[in-house]
């Protein structure tokens, strides 16, 4: 595991899609394990196991050997390895071909590569606006002829 690595981390991930990762500010490594809630506001790299709820304002990266086993809140969810939980992203998911979602997914966007697995709802989209309730012109009587 290590923290704070602001520049120069040699094995940042590859994320295609677009996405930015910005700095990497901890790093959970295979063979690793947590548990409890864990919130943070740039980027992280799970490749180890977490259990119990994630909240990130920016960017989650689970590596092919990550499993998750938590709900996450985050702007930008990048997943190669397995979250067992509900995904909630501002911005974007991105599923890589090694990447297995077992849970319920929101974002507005999101990327799956070939083989990648999601087993629950997806909802994506912004919340649409209620129309305007509009009245019906009132009844004009018709002239009497």
């Amino acid at each position: 595991m290590a923290f704070g690595r602001k520049s120069g981390f040699e094995s940042q991930p590859s994320t295609g899609g677009g996405a930015d990762l910005g700095a990497l500010t901890a790093f959970i490594d295979q063979g690793s394990s947590f548990e409890g809630k864990l919130s943070f506001k740039d980027t992280v790299r799970i490749d180890g196991h977490f259990s119990g709820q994630i909240s990130s304002e920016n960017t989650l990266v689970v590596g092919e050997t990550g499993v998750i086993e938590a709900n996450v809140r985050s702007q930008i969810v990048i997943i190669s390895g397995t979250v067992a939980g509900d995904i909630s992203a501002a911005a974007r998911v991105i599923v890589h071909k090694t990447g297995r979602v077992d849970g319920n997914v929101e974002t507005p966007s999101l990327v799956m590569e070939d083989g990648a697995v999601i087993n629950g709802q997806l909802k994506m989209g912004t919340a649409k606006k209620s129309a305007p309730v509009v009245s019906p012109p009132p009844s004009v009587p018709k002239p009497q002829i």
